[in-house]
Protein backbone atom coordinates (compact mmCIF):
# COMPACT_ATOMS: atom_id res chain seq x y z
CA UNK A 1 0.00 0.00 0.00
CA UNK A 2 2.92 3.04 0.87
CA UNK A 3 4.69 1.94 -2.35
CA UNK A 4 1.45 2.64 -4.49
CA UNK A 5 0.70 5.73 -2.05
CA UNK A 6 4.84 6.60 -3.19
CA UNK A 7 3.93 6.31 -6.59
CA UNK A 8 1.09 8.33 -6.78
CA UNK A 9 2.73 11.03 -4.87
CA UNK A 10 5.54 11.14 -7.58
CA UNK A 11 2.79 11.84 -10.23
CA UNK A 12 1.75 14.82 -7.86
CA UNK A 13 5.07 15.79 -6.82
CA UNK A 14 5.75 18.64 -8.49
CA UNK A 15 1.68 20.90 -8.25
CA UNK A 16 2.03 20.02 -4.57
CA UNK A 17 5.49 21.25 -3.98
CA UNK A 18 4.05 24.40 -5.71
CA UNK A 19 1.46 24.49 -3.31
CA UNK A 20 2.98 24.10 -0.28
CA UNK A 21 5.73 26.61 -1.22
CA UNK A 22 3.01 29.45 -2.16
CA UNK A 23 1.39 28.75 1.13
CA UNK A 24 4.93 29.51 2.88
CA UNK A 25 5.56 32.55 0.64
CA UNK A 26 2.40 34.03 1.12
CA UNK A 27 2.55 33.65 5.15
CA UNK A 28 5.94 34.41 5.37
CA UNK A 29 8.13 36.79 3.67
CA UNK A 30 11.63 34.97 1.63
CA UNK A 31 13.67 38.22 2.92
CA UNK A 32 12.98 41.05 6.00
CA UNK A 33 14.95 43.19 6.87
CA UNK A 34 14.92 42.47 10.58
CA UNK A 35 13.41 38.86 10.93
CA UNK A 36 12.30 37.97 14.40
CA UNK A 37 10.20 34.91 15.88
CA UNK A 38 6.99 36.52 16.84
CA UNK A 39 7.03 37.40 12.42
CA UNK A 40 7.22 33.95 11.88
CA UNK A 41 4.70 32.57 14.33
CA UNK A 42 2.22 35.32 13.11
CA UNK A 43 2.87 33.68 9.66
CA UNK A 44 2.58 30.03 10.90
CA UNK A 45 -0.80 31.12 12.63
CA UNK A 46 -2.09 32.07 9.16
CA UNK A 47 -1.02 28.56 7.83
CA UNK A 48 -2.98 26.93 10.21
CA UNK A 49 -6.02 28.45 8.49
CA UNK A 50 -5.57 27.25 5.20
CA UNK A 51 -7.84 23.67 4.45
CA UNK A 52 -4.79 21.39 4.40
CA UNK A 53 -4.51 19.05 7.10
CA UNK A 54 -0.78 20.13 8.58
CA UNK A 55 0.26 18.01 11.10
CA UNK A 56 3.26 19.72 12.50
CA UNK A 57 5.12 23.30 12.30
CA UNK A 58 8.04 24.54 13.85
CA UNK A 59 11.28 26.83 13.15
CA UNK A 60 14.71 26.12 13.04
CA UNK A 61 17.64 28.31 13.48
CA UNK A 62 20.34 29.47 11.01
CA UNK A 63 22.03 26.23 12.51
CA UNK A 64 19.47 23.64 12.20
CA UNK A 65 18.40 23.94 16.14
CA UNK A 66 14.70 24.45 16.73
CA UNK A 67 13.91 27.15 18.46
CA UNK A 68 10.44 26.49 19.44
CA UNK A 69 8.30 23.82 20.55
CA UNK A 70 6.45 21.80 17.82
CA UNK A 71 3.07 23.29 16.96
CA UNK A 72 0.62 20.20 15.99
CA UNK A 73 -2.91 19.03 17.05
CA UNK A 74 -1.04 15.91 19.04
CA UNK A 75 -1.18 17.69 22.46
CA UNK A 76 2.02 14.72 23.31
CA UNK A 77 4.17 16.04 20.64
CA UNK A 78 4.09 19.29 21.42
CA UNK A 79 7.71 19.83 21.97
CA UNK A 80 10.99 19.35 20.51
CA UNK A 81 12.64 22.33 21.41
CA UNK A 82 16.21 23.01 21.82
CA UNK A 83 16.49 19.29 19.15
CA UNK A 84 19.18 19.68 16.18
CA UNK A 85 17.58 18.89 13.27
CA UNK A 86 21.05 19.82 11.21
CA UNK A 87 21.31 16.51 9.69
CA UNK A 88 17.62 16.25 8.47
CA UNK A 89 16.89 16.91 5.03
CA UNK A 90 14.63 19.59 5.41
CA UNK A 91 17.31 21.54 6.83
CA UNK A 92 20.26 21.35 4.60
CA UNK A 93 18.72 21.37 1.54
CA UNK A 94 16.94 24.31 2.33
CA UNK A 95 19.71 25.90 3.90
CA UNK A 96 22.10 24.99 0.58
CA UNK A 97 19.48 25.41 -2.19
CA UNK A 98 18.40 28.95 -0.43
CA UNK A 99 14.80 27.97 -1.42
CA UNK A 100 11.75 26.24 -0.20
CA UNK A 101 12.64 22.50 -0.89
CA UNK A 102 10.06 19.53 -0.03
CA UNK A 103 11.68 16.10 0.97
CA UNK A 104 10.63 12.61 -0.04
CA UNK A 105 8.08 10.85 1.70
CA UNK A 106 9.89 9.63 5.29
CA UNK A 107 8.28 7.58 8.99
CA UNK A 108 6.91 10.37 11.03
CA UNK A 109 8.13 10.47 14.83
CA UNK A 110 4.89 11.79 15.56
CA UNK A 111 2.74 9.16 13.97
CA UNK A 112 5.05 6.57 12.25
CA UNK A 113 3.13 7.24 9.06
CA UNK A 114 4.84 8.36 6.01
CA UNK A 115 5.28 12.03 6.11
CA UNK A 116 6.42 14.92 3.97
CA UNK A 117 7.81 18.32 4.83
CA UNK A 118 7.86 21.72 2.76
CA UNK A 119 10.87 23.63 4.71
CA UNK A 120 11.41 27.22 3.88
CA UNK A 121 14.40 29.59 4.39
CA UNK A 122 14.00 33.01 5.39
CA UNK A 123 16.81 35.35 5.44
CA UNK A 124 17.42 39.11 6.93
CA UNK A 125 18.22 42.16 4.68
CA UNK A 126 22.10 41.12 4.07
CA UNK A 127 21.06 37.63 2.43
CA UNK A 128 22.23 35.80 5.76
CA UNK A 129 20.11 32.53 6.37
CA UNK A 130 18.49 33.13 9.91
CA UNK A 131 15.68 30.74 10.04
CA UNK A 132 14.15 27.68 8.27
CA UNK A 133 10.25 27.20 8.91
CA UNK A 134 8.55 23.94 8.39
CA UNK A 135 5.61 21.74 7.98
CA UNK A 136 4.96 18.61 8.29
CA UNK A 137 1.69 17.13 6.16
CA UNK A 138 1.26 13.21 6.08
CA UNK A 139 1.58 11.80 3.10
CA UNK A 140 -2.14 10.43 3.02
CA UNK A 141 -3.91 13.77 3.65
CA UNK A 142 -1.01 15.05 -0.01
CA UNK A 143 -2.63 12.12 -1.51
CA UNK A 144 -6.60 12.90 -0.75
CA UNK A 145 -6.01 16.52 -1.31
CA UNK A 146 -4.41 16.24 -4.99
CA UNK A 147 -6.57 13.11 -5.92
CA UNK A 148 -8.32 14.74 -8.93
CA UNK A 149 -12.10 15.80 -9.27
CA UNK A 150 -14.95 13.61 -9.14
CA UNK A 151 -15.47 13.54 -12.68
CA UNK A 152 -11.83 13.07 -13.53
CA UNK A 153 -11.65 10.24 -11.04
CA UNK A 154 -15.01 8.48 -12.67
CA UNK A 155 -12.82 8.86 -16.10
CA UNK A 156 -9.86 7.31 -14.93
CA UNK A 157 -11.72 3.88 -13.12
CA UNK A 158 -13.64 3.90 -16.56
CA UNK A 159 -10.23 3.94 -18.34
CA UNK A 160 -8.92 1.80 -16.79
CA UNK A 161 -11.64 -1.21 -16.58
CA UNK A 162 -11.57 -0.57 -20.72
CA UNK A 163 -7.88 -1.34 -20.83
CA UNK A 164 -8.90 -4.55 -18.11
CA UNK A 165 -11.20 -5.92 -20.88
CA UNK A 166 -9.06 -4.71 -23.88
CA UNK A 167 -6.36 -6.63 -22.11
CA UNK A 168 -8.58 -9.55 -21.28
CA UNK A 169 -9.53 -9.97 -24.32
CA UNK A 170 -5.65 -9.54 -26.19
CA UNK A 171 -4.61 -12.42 -23.64
CA UNK A 172 -7.07 -14.75 -24.40
CA UNK A 173 -6.25 -14.00 -28.57
CA UNK A 174 -2.37 -14.62 -27.36
CA UNK A 175 -3.34 -18.12 -25.39
CA UNK A 176 -5.81 -19.36 -28.68
CA UNK A 177 -2.83 -18.34 -30.65
CA UNK A 178 -0.55 -20.30 -28.39
CA UNK A 179 -2.03 -23.65 -27.99
CA UNK A 180 -3.12 -23.63 -31.68
CA UNK A 181 0.21 -23.49 -32.51
CA UNK A 182 1.29 -26.51 -30.01
CA UNK A 183 -1.91 -28.30 -31.57
CA UNK A 184 -0.67 -28.07 -34.60
CA UNK A 185 2.68 -29.43 -33.81
CA UNK A 186 1.43 -31.63 -31.52
CA UNK A 187 -1.22 -33.05 -33.52
CA UNK A 188 1.69 -35.41 -34.94
CA UNK A 189 2.52 -37.00 -31.69
CA UNK A 190 5.39 -38.27 -31.49
CA UNK A 191 5.81 -39.72 -35.66
CA UNK A 192 8.54 -36.91 -36.44
CA UNK A 193 8.54 -38.51 -39.96
CA UNK A 194 4.91 -37.06 -40.33
CA UNK A 195 5.63 -33.59 -39.71
CA UNK A 196 5.08 -31.34 -42.59
CA UNK A 197 7.26 -27.81 -43.03
CA UNK A 198 4.15 -26.19 -43.47
CA UNK A 199 2.89 -26.69 -40.35
CA UNK A 200 5.60 -26.13 -38.75
CA UNK A 201 6.08 -22.76 -39.91
CA UNK A 202 2.78 -22.53 -39.03
CA UNK A 203 3.25 -23.37 -35.31
CA UNK A 204 6.37 -21.25 -35.29
CA UNK A 205 4.18 -17.98 -36.64
CA UNK A 206 1.79 -18.48 -34.21
CA UNK A 207 3.81 -18.81 -31.34
CA UNK A 208 5.72 -15.33 -32.01
CA UNK A 209 2.84 -13.77 -32.87
CA UNK A 210 1.43 -15.15 -29.59
CA UNK A 211 4.51 -14.03 -27.83
CA UNK A 212 4.56 -10.83 -29.31
CA UNK A 213 0.51 -10.01 -28.10
CA UNK A 214 1.55 -10.99 -24.66
CA UNK A 215 4.30 -8.46 -24.58
CA UNK A 216 1.69 -6.17 -25.44
CA UNK A 217 -0.60 -6.88 -23.15
CA UNK A 218 2.05 -6.95 -20.22
CA UNK A 219 2.35 -3.50 -21.10
CA UNK A 220 -0.79 -2.00 -21.48
CA UNK A 221 -1.44 -4.05 -18.41
CA UNK A 222 1.55 -2.67 -15.68
CA UNK A 223 0.98 1.28 -17.40
CA UNK A 224 -2.24 1.61 -17.79
CA UNK A 225 -3.77 -0.39 -14.83
CA UNK A 226 -1.28 -0.49 -12.35
CA UNK A 227 0.24 2.55 -13.65
CA UNK A 228 3.96 1.20 -12.61
CA UNK A 229 5.69 4.35 -14.03
CA UNK A 230 9.25 4.06 -12.69
CA UNK A 231 10.60 3.39 -15.32
CA UNK A 232 8.13 3.98 -18.39
CA UNK A 233 10.55 5.05 -20.99
CA UNK A 234 12.17 2.33 -20.70
CA UNK A 235 10.34 -0.60 -20.46
CA UNK A 236 7.84 1.04 -23.44
CA UNK A 237 11.16 1.71 -25.48
CA UNK A 238 11.90 -2.37 -24.58
CA UNK A 239 8.70 -3.45 -25.33
CA UNK A 240 8.32 -1.70 -28.72
CA UNK A 241 11.75 -3.40 -29.85
CA UNK A 242 10.37 -6.69 -28.98
CA UNK A 243 6.54 -6.46 -30.18
CA UNK A 244 7.80 -5.23 -33.98
CA UNK A 245 10.91 -8.05 -33.64
CA UNK A 246 8.06 -10.81 -33.28
CA UNK A 247 6.19 -8.71 -36.11
CA UNK A 248 9.10 -9.35 -38.51
CA UNK A 249 10.24 -12.98 -37.40
CA UNK A 250 6.39 -14.31 -38.17
CA UNK A 251 6.02 -11.69 -41.49
CA UNK A 252 9.79 -13.25 -42.66
CA UNK A 253 8.83 -16.81 -41.93
CA UNK A 254 5.54 -16.06 -44.21
CA UNK A 255 7.49 -14.96 -46.65
CA UNK A 256 9.58 -17.73 -46.60
CA UNK A 257 6.92 -20.14 -47.33
CA UNK A 258 5.30 -18.26 -49.89
CA UNK A 259 8.18 -18.26 -52.06
CA UNK A 260 8.74 -22.39 -51.05
CA UNK A 261 4.73 -22.78 -51.98
CA UNK A 262 4.48 -20.50 -55.00
CA UNK A 263 7.96 -22.03 -56.48
CA UNK A 264 6.18 -24.91 -56.50
CA UNK A 265 2.69 -24.27 -57.31
CA UNK A 266 2.79 -21.14 -58.95
CA UNK A 267 5.77 -19.26 -60.30
CA UNK A 268 3.80 -16.79 -61.65
CA UNK A 269 2.96 -15.52 -57.87
CA UNK A 270 6.24 -15.66 -57.01
CA UNK A 271 6.42 -11.70 -57.07
CA UNK A 272 3.97 -11.22 -54.12
CA UNK A 273 6.65 -12.80 -51.88
CA UNK A 274 9.32 -10.31 -53.04
CA UNK A 275 6.70 -7.89 -52.21
CA UNK A 276 6.21 -9.06 -48.21
CA UNK A 277 10.12 -9.20 -48.58
CA UNK A 278 10.42 -5.60 -49.23
CA UNK A 279 8.05 -4.52 -46.47
CA UNK A 280 9.81 -6.58 -43.98
CA UNK A 281 12.92 -4.84 -45.37
CA UNK A 282 11.00 -1.48 -44.60
CA UNK A 283 10.40 -2.86 -41.31
CA UNK A 284 14.00 -3.48 -40.25
CA UNK A 285 15.04 0.06 -40.98
CA UNK A 286 12.14 1.14 -39.57
CA UNK A 287 13.17 -0.80 -37.05
CA UNK A 288 17.05 0.39 -37.26
CA UNK A 289 15.89 4.09 -37.10
CA UNK A 290 14.00 3.81 -33.47
CA UNK A 291 17.07 1.88 -32.13
CA UNK A 292 19.23 4.24 -33.76
CA UNK A 293 17.44 7.95 -32.35
CA UNK A 294 16.33 5.91 -29.00
CA UNK A 295 20.11 6.05 -28.60
CA UNK A 296 20.73 9.44 -29.88
CA UNK A 297 18.26 10.88 -27.00
CA UNK A 298 19.72 9.04 -24.30
CA UNK A 299 23.28 10.45 -24.98
CA UNK A 300 21.52 13.67 -24.45
CA UNK A 301 19.64 12.64 -21.55
CA UNK A 302 16.46 13.19 -23.18
CA UNK A 303 15.32 9.49 -22.12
Amino acid sequence: MQTNEIMQFENVRAQVRAYMCLLLNRSIPNYLPDPSLDVIMLGLKNLKKESLNIEALYVLDSKGIQIMDTISNDPGHKKGKGNNQSSRAYYYKAARSKKCVMTNPYPSLITNNLTVTASYPVYDANKRLQYVVCIDISLHEILKFAHPATMDSIFNWVSKGTYVIFSMALALVSFLLFFHGVMTVGSFGFSIEKLEIKQMFEATILLTLSLAIFDLVKTIFEEEVLQHHDSKSKDIHRTMIKFLGSIIIALAIEALMLVFKFALMGPEKIVYSVYLLGGIALLLFGLAFYLKSTENRKEDGQC
